[in-house]
């Protein structure tokens, strides 16, 4: 079984989670600038066995796409022609940074520590999968 990565694309940076490689548990694997998301996954795909990527799809309250779709939707078409072998779906990630940003603080993450945007698009990444991960479950 491979793993399950999730990406939290946005304009200047990528949060990136990748699961265990029995898909329970994700974890928080990186934040990488957007311009070199595509050499990071050239290598990852490289290196690790990967079943399906999760891309964070930004709705909004209404369930009608946001205007941050005008730039994630380019990079997923762009992502299903460099990789068509492996299966790409969009997860609902209302909500994911502020949940991000409460988990720093209840993690004990000084202010000055909860500024740092790349932990939070990373952990965003890792709310997107873990939800993923359990919606998957309760399907079964």
């Amino acid at each position: 079984m491979g793993r399950i990565l999730a990406i939290d694309y946005g304009r200047k940076r990528v949060g990136l989670a990748v699961s265990d490689p029995q898909q329970i548990i994700a974890n928080k694997l990186a934040t990488v600038a957007t311009h070199t998301i595509w050499d990071f996954l050239q290598t990852y795909f490289k290196n690790e066995k990967v079943d399906e990527v999760v891309i964070g799809y930004p709705l909004q309250m209404n369930n009608t796409a946001s205007e941050a779709v005008v730039y994630i939707n380019p990079f997923i078409k762009k992502f299903k022609q460099k990789y068509p072998e492996i299966p790409l779906e969009m997860a609902d990630e209302r909500f994911t940074s502020k949940l991000a940003f409460q988990t720093m603080i209840d993690g004990g993450v000084k202010k000055a520590g909860r500024r740092n945007k790349a932990m939070v698009d990373a952990i965003s990444a890792t709310i997107i999968l873990q939800s993923y991960m359990e919606q998957k479950r309760n399907r079964m």
